[in-house]
């Protein structure tokens, strides 16, 4: 093992005029709690945030990718849209392959490293 950690992150994004605001780990982390609770509120619940924050970044996601990533019903929950189940899909599989490719590359030249992955270590591979 050596003294190396790091951290592969993706983000997607639209160019725009303020230049920040993006597609990332954040926002699929809230639309993967949708999809389990079928709630906004509830996936802000379980991801400890305040839903006007979790409100907010859907929102200004939406607004700067163009397109709708939930479907609101106000007491009957959230769903997620066609569109937004798309994107969440192609996120993970670009987050799995710059994952793969940054690994790669450091086990190249530094052996094992130490690194986060959405949430797992090293040990949870073995």
């Amino acid at each position: 093992m050596n003294d190396f950690y790091y951290i592969t992150r993706v983000r997607i994004k639209r160019k725009d005029d303020k230049g920040n605001e993006y597609f990332g780990r954040g926002v699929a982390d809230l639309l993967h709690g949708v999809e389990k609770y079928q709630s906004l509120n509830l996936a802000a619940q379980d991801m400890g945030m305040a839903y006007s924050k979790a409100w907010r970044i859907v929102r200004q996601a939406e607004e700067a990718l163009g397109i709708v990533l939930l479907y609101r019903m106000r007491k009957n929950g959230s769903r997620l849209t066609e569109e937004g189940k798309k994107l969440l899909n192609i996120y993970e599989e670009a987050e799995e392959a710059a994952w793969k490719a940054v690994n790669e590359v450091m086990e190249k030249y530094y052996g094992r490293t130490d690194y986060e992955r959405m949430g797992e270590s090293p040990e949870s591979e073995q």
